[in-house]
C-alpha cells in the first residue's frame, strides 16, 4: 500500500535500521518505546490485520518465532510480553500487522 509506514520501510522507501530482515520479516525498534525493549516484528508484505484471509498460518508461526527469539534475546530474563492489535478498537494505530514485543521492566496487567 502507498501510504502504509511499514510497507514503506520494506521497500526502502523509509531508512530504518533494522534489527533484523529477511524476505518475509522485518524487525525495527518502536520510535515511541512503551518499555524498555519495544520491538515491532512486521512482515514485509501488507496484510491489515490478523483476520486478512490471505494472511496464513505459516507466516504467522514465524513472525511468533521471530518475536519469541528476540523476546529472548532482548528482553530480560525474567520475561518479555508479545502483543497484536487487531482493530480500532484493540489499539491497533498502523494498518499493517505486526507484533509487539516489550520488555525491560514490569508490565502490568490488565494492559489497558
Amino acid at each position: 500500500m502507498s501510504d502504509c509506514i511499514f510497507c514503506k520501510i520494506a521497500s526502502g522507501e523509509i531508512d530504518s535500521e533494522a534489527i533484523y530482515r529477511d524476505d518475509e520479516i522485518i524487525v525495527i525498534k518502536d520510535i515511541n518505546p512503551q518499555a524498555p525493549v519495544h520491538l515491532l516484528v512486521i512482515p514485509a508484505k501488507h496484510y491489515q490485520d490478523l483476520t486478512a484471509p490471505e494472511f496464513e498460518a505459516p507466516l504467522m508461526g514465524r513472525l511468533l518465532a521471530k518475536a519469541s527469539e528476540l523476546g529472548k534475546r532482548y528482553g530480560q530474563e525474567n520475561g518479555f510480553r508479545v502483543v497484536i492489535n487487531t482493530g480500532r478498537l484493540a489499539g491497533q494505530t498502523v494498518g499493517h500487522v505486526h507484533f509487539h514485543v516489550l520488555s525491560g521492566r514490569e508490565l502490568q496487567w490488565p494492559p489497558g
